[in-house]
């Protein structure tokens, strides 16, 4: 019930000429022999994704779904399941739906210890009581968060297959203090979706494709796609992805459930693969905005590892009082509507709730000259990613198989037809070719990034209309899934809060046409609390996330065109 782990030789080994059989196999050779689904046609790069082998089959153990940390505390509490039931149900539901019948693809790697921390939990339960609302809950984490155990963190990538982190991310080891059972790595778009201007988003080289559980032919957006698609399909019960800039909010608000995307600095990126030092950040993905604060309430403080951490000192995420949204001052961001009618609708649906709550809308607020981040945040990312890359890659230590971005690049080039069989690497390559971060070019952007972000950007606009948060639609749609012409995002809001490194969170608002749609919240700097209280009582009065049917047919009115662009690093 869980994926063998393979060898980095194995990993290399297991792939055709072609590649084509990584497209879509969640981990080593898929086939009747190796416990996977039964073994599909070779697809070609252009070929649209092949349908399961079984048709859709009903899932198991369906007294779990849409469960809540809360929910199974109480069922822990009470004797009626214990951790390694629980454990057990959700192995037995991706198995069921990540490996077989509408193959999700969302686990690159399942924690083959997760059944024996599960017992151990539950013996220091009986003996000691819990530890906190996470003991002995299942957590998914996205593949570039590092874990000293048996499993690997490989960004997705096959360059870093069978590497094993020397220590603990901060993130893991605040999870294990907490007594949570880490039951696996999700699937993400590799290397965070910042190797090639026209990538998949979703797709890894050795995920394979992660598919949108509302509509499987369509994206769950990314990187941190596979977290996302678990936690909508009820394969974990919480996740944690990863945002430079739209990786958490984007296949949140994609697949139906709550992201909240930290300060950066409030949860320390020690561990974590990085792309960039100023707007890297780690955050929880779940299907309620009370288990995404409990969650926050783990992951945040301080730690020597990260500098950003210094001072941090986090708040109360996990007390709700819906009356704090009465007269609160909330500025709609209209330069983000547009994408879809149906999801404006959706939006004004959710703008009207929080007004009945009392809320004052302001409407509309502009947000300033934003288009100027354009140019600005590409430099810095690529800055920034050779050199933070190379950092964690020396690291890792002399027994790594990559030292550094270049090794990486050169390994593609060695591994074409398993790492580029439907996209390349050209942002690696300009990546390399930038020079250290002591340029003149890197601090001219990095000052403009934060002189329109920040200063003339969210920090203006708040304190002149006196606000307490601003909203916009999180982005468009889900598109289908085009190996062709790469990503079709058609917009999103969620640079602004990732480029100043302030907060944000999505909650959903909706449905268009069967696909999910997300709202978001964003502010200041450390005002997380803020946001999460105003998203827990619009979660609370329009009670709109529904969990998906996996259904094969494609919607016929949802959005496809859009600019061909790398969506979510």
């Amino acid at each position: 019930m869980r994926f063998d782990r393979l060898d980095r030789r194995q990993f290399l080994g297991c792939t055709t000429a072609a590649g084509a059989a990584l497209l879509l196999a969640p981990l080593g050779c898929a086939g009747p022999g190796a416990g996977g689904a039964a073994a599909q046609p070779p697809a070609g790069p252009g070929s649209p994704p092949p349908r399961p082998a079984t048709g859709p089959q009903p899932a198991p153990h369906a007294w779990i779904e849409e469960a809540t940390i809360a929910g199974l505390q109480a069922a822990m509490k009470s004797g009626e399941h214990s951790s390694r039931a629980i454990t057990e149900a959700y192995l037995a539901r991706i198995e069921a739906l990540d490996r077989r019948g509408p193959a999700l693809h969302s686990v690159i790697e399942l924690n083959p210890d997760a059944l024996a921390d599960a017992d151990r939990l539950d013996q220091e339960r009986r003996g000691r009581g819990p530890r906190g609302p996470l003991h002995g809950i299942p957590i998914l984490l996205k593949d570039n968060i590092a874990t000293a155990d048996r499993m690997t963190t490989t960004a997705g990538s096959l360059a870093l297959a069978g590497s094993i982190a020397p220590r603990d991310s901060a993130v893991a080891a605040r999870l294990r203090a907490a007594g949570a059972v880490l039951l696996g790595k999700a699937n993400m778009s590799e290397w965070a979706n910042f190797r090639s201007t026209r990538s998949v988003s979703g797709w890894s080289g050795r995920g394979g494709q992660c598919r949108n559980p509302y509509d499987l032919s369509r994206s769950p957006c990314g990187s941190s796609s596979g977290s996302a698609a678990a936690v909508a399909a009820n394969l974990c019960a919480v996740a944690i992805g990863s945002e430079t800039d739209g990786s958490i909010v984007c296949p949140s608000a994609s697949c139906g459930i709550v992201g909240i995307k930290p300060t950066v600095g409030l949860v320390s990126r020690a561990g974590v693969i990085p792309i960039s030092h100023t707007q890297d950040t780690a955050g929880p993905m779940c299907r309620t905005v009370a288990d995404a604060a409990a969650v926050l309430a783990v992951l945040a403080g301080a730690d020597e590892r990260d500098p950003a951490t210094r001072g941090i000192a986090p708040a109360d995420y996990t007390t709700f009082d819906v009356t704090r949204v009465r007269g609160a001052r909330i500025g709609v961001a209209r330069t983000y509507f547009g994408y879809h009618p149906g999801l404006d609708a959706r939006i004004e649906e959710s703008i009207a709730a929080l007004r009945s709550l009392g809320a004052e809308i302001i409407d509309p607020v502009a947000l300033g000259a934003m288009k100027e981040l354009e140019e600005a945040e590409l430099d810095v990312l690529l800055y920034e990613f050779k050199a933070d890359l190379d950092a964690y890659l020396a690291d890792l230590g002399p027994s790594a198989p990559v030292h550094s971005l270049a090794d990486v690049i050169a390994f593609n080039e060695k591994h074409s037809a398993e790492e580029m069989p439907i996209f390349g690497q050209e942002l690696f390559i300009k990546a390399q070719a930038k020079g250290p971060l002591t340029d003149g070019a890197y601090r001219k952007a990095l000052a403009r990034c934060r002189r329109v972000a920040r200063t003339e950007g969210i920090d203006a606009i708040m304190k002149s209309r006196r606000l307490d948060a601003l909203v916009a639609p999180t982005n468009s749609p889900a598109w289908l899934v085009d190996r062709v012409l790469g990503d079709h995002f058609v917009g999103g809001s969620s640079t602004p809060a990732a480029v100043a490194g302030y907060p944000s969170v999505t909650v959903p608002a909706g449905h268009v046409d069967g696909l999910p749609v997300g709202i978001s919240l964003f502010g200041r700097r450390l005002e997380e609390q803020r946001l999460v209280g105003l998203a827990h009582a619009l979660e609370q009065a329009t009670h709109v996330r529904r969990p998906p049917t996996m259904s094969e047919m494609a919607s016929e009115h949802a959005p496809d065109a859009g600019a061909g662009c790398p969506c979510g690093h």
